[in-house]
Formats: structure tokens, C-alpha cells, sequence
């Protein structure tokens, strides 16, 4: 099997391994194996897809490791202080030693609330991601951002945990619904937003490809996507200062997600993840334009190139721009002297700006 590799360096290093049927590989899954005990959590679509593969390969490579699956709801609104508890609770019914590993096989909900789990579990034990959504592959399996949401916010209870590998089956995408496909590609655009004008062109060149799920297409922009995210996330680990940058459009995001389940009832009601980053890019270019950093031409090209990927660029009808306002004072990269946005000075290049004028952003909102 033929795969590109994306080392991520630091205190903590690990390896990203990029290509077909690697779930089929039971060698490289297993050089990641330290101990005897392996969880693999998955949840009701994927495991069903998968999970009977990556089983088989782990145990014809390590045919002595006792091998335990949970498979667990699928989508945002489970990833909740009760399903982490179930894997914590598989973890201790195995009894998973220190040496441990948990497999994350499935999309950003599943690495998230997997990660956290081996995160706290004997104080940290290994985690293996295993994405299987585009979005996973390019954004959270990457760096070892590991939580789950409560109902006044998303990700707001979590711990950086670095995985011990990140393995990225390709083949994965070919049953992937065409809206996830789109929903990865608004952070597979981040990353040209932020720091590589270049990628910007080229997503512009191959958006038609990477919609018709062209496998050469779709393996460069993920190699190129994870190269960027390793490259960040192993000179500011825990978010100190440049990391914040993979956060551009993320705290209008948040806030649309927050403000949605609160008022459907769950988590993942309307704008998906990656719907609302797309949204909340347009939304920051738009501030940056507002505040003088950038010219709309900016922004126009950024809109358009999300529009033609499929994207939604404006806040859905019916959410409150003073409670998404105060949906964004909550959020995580708020800081102590008041809003912290990630905007630009143009395409690719991306910065933080601390103390915006609330009232400029408030106005904005209400523009959707």
C-alpha cells in the first residue's frame, strides 16, 4: 500500500500517514499498539462500514491484544459528558492498563470524544485517530484538540491530548454523503485563507474535481492540508499564540452551533460544522473588510470560491444576533480584555485582533 507521510515534530511527535486501504493495513496499526489493550470506538454509521476491518487487520498483526469495540450515536448531539462516560467505562471494563490504546474510527464527533476519554484515563493513555470525514482528516484528528460540548457551548470541556498516530484511509471518502464531503472542504479552504494565497488558486483550479470526489484531487488537498496544520500545531502545541489562527471564522461558528441547539434542542440541528465554518469565514473576511484590514475583493473571491464548493455563506434565518453575540462572549478564544477574532489583512494572511468593537460585530450579525 502506497501513502504519504506528514511528520508532526515537538515534545510530542507523531506521525500522519495519508493513503488507500490503510485501515486494511495491520502492521501500521499495529506498530501504534504499545501494550495488549485496544478499544475501538466508533459510532453507528461507520462501524458498520469499518470497523470489522480495522478489528481483523489489528488482529492478524497482534493476534495476542485483547480488542474491544463500542459503537456509539452518531453526530454532534452525542458527543456528551454521558457517551464519553461509556468509554471510559469500556476502557474499564477491558482493563485497559496504561500501555493502552484507543482507536478513533469515525468523524470529528468520534476523535473528539474518543481523544478525551484516552485524555483522562489513567491520566492519558495512546489515542490512534482513524478519520473517516474529510473534515476529520484535514481539521480535528490533526494536533490533538480533544473535548465534548455542554449546552452552553461547544468544546468547552476537553484537554489537549496528542495522538500517538493519525492514520487516513482515503478509500473512507468513497461513502461519504456528498454534503460532509462539502462541509471538509470549508476547512480545507481555511488553511489557504489563512497562510497560502497559493491554495486559494489552486482550489479555484480543481473545486470541479474535488466535488466529483477525484481521488488525486482529494489526497493532494488533504496532504497539503495536514502538512499545514503539523506545521502550526508543532510550534504553538497548546494554542499559546499562531494556533489560533486554524480558529479564522470559528467563533461566529460556534456561536451559529451553540445558538441552533439551543434553540432545536440537540447539538447538529441545522448548519453542520463545516457549513458553519464556511459561514463564519465569510463573516470574519467580512469584519476584516469593516474594520479596514482588507479590501471586499478579498471577501467577494473567498465568498465565491465557498459558493461554488457548495457552501453556505450567510447566517440561517431565525438566529438572534444579540444571542449569537453573547454566544461569542462565551467562547474560548475570548479573552480577559474582550472579543478575540481571528480576521486578515487579505487572502493568506490571517491574524489575531483582540478587543473588537462589539457594537461593529453586532452590526454585522444583523446583516447575516
Amino acid at each position: 500500500m502506497s501513502s504519504t507521510r506528514v511528520d508532526v515534530a515537538g515534545a510530542a511527535p507523531y506521525a500522519i500517514h495519508i493513503g488507500d486501504g490503510l485501515l486494511h493495513d495491520g502492521a501500521l496499526l499495529a506498530k501504534h499498539l504499545r501494550g495488549r489493550h485496544a478499544l475501538i470506538a466508533s459510532d453507528e454509521h461507520v462501524s458498520p462500514l469499518y470497523g470489522d476491518a480495522v478489528v481483523a487487520a489489528l488482529r492478524a498483526s497482534r493476534p495476542d491484544a485483547q480488542i474491544a469495540t463500542l459503537v456509539l450515536p452518531a453526530g454532534e448531539s452525542a458527543k456528551t459528558f454521558d457517551n464519553f462516560n461509556r468509554v471510559i467505562a469500556a476502557l474499564a471494563e477491558m482493563g485497559a492498563t496504561r500501555d493502552a490504546c484507543v482507536h478513533a474510527l469515525g468523524g470529528g464527533v468520534i476523535g473528539d470524544m474518543a481523544g478525551f476519554a484516552a485524555a483522562c484515563w489513567m491520566r492519558g493513555i495512546d489515542c490512534v485517530q482513524l478519520p473517516t470525514t474529510l473534515l476529520a482528516m484535514v481539521d480535528s484528528s490533526v494536533g490533538g484538540k480533544t473535548a465534548i460540548d455542554i449546552p452552553q457551548g461547544k468544546n468547552l470541556v476537553g484537554a489537549f491530548h496528542p495522538p500517538r498516530a493519525v492514520v487516513i484511509d482515503t478509500t473512507t471518502l468513497r461513502t461519504l454523503p456528498s454534503r460532509e464531503l462539502r462541509a471538509g472542504l470549508a476547512e480545507v479552504v481555511k488553511y489557504g485563507a489563512i497562510i497560502d494565497a497559493g491554495f486559494i488558486d489552486w482550489l479555484e483550479a480543481h473545486a470541479d474535481a474535488l466535488l466529483a470526489m477525484d481521488a488525486t484531487a482529494l489526497s493532494a488537498a488533504i496532504a497539503r492540508s495536514c502538512t499545514h496544520k503539523a506545521a502550526i500545531t508543532e510550534r504553538d502545541p497548546l494554542e499559546h499564540g499562531e494556533r489560533a489562527l486554524l480558529n479564522f471564522g470559528h467563533t461566529f461558528a460556534h456561536a451559529i452551533e451553540a445558538e441552533q441547539a439551543a434553540l432545536n434542542g440537540q447539538w447538529g440541528a441545522g448548519l453542520n460544522h463545516g457549513e458553519a465554518v464556511a459561514v463564519g469565514m465569510v463573516l470574519a473576511a467580512r469584519l476584516s473588510t469593516r474594520l479596514g484590514m482588507a479590501t471586499p475583493d478579498d471577501a467577494t473571491r473567498l465568498t465565491a470560491l465557498l459558493v461554488r464548493l457548495g457552501l453556505p455563506v450567510r447566517i440561517p434565518p431565525g438566529l438572534d444576533a444579540d444571542a449569537l453575540l453573547a454566544r461569542m462572549r462565551l467562547d474560548k478564544k475570548t479573552a480577559a480584555d474582550g472579543l478575540r477574532f481571528i480576521l486578515w489583512d487579505g487572502i493568506g494572511r490571517a491574524r489575531i485582533v483582540r478587543g473588537v468593537d462589539e457594537s461593529v460585530v453586532l452590526q454585522l450579525l444583523r446583516e447575516g
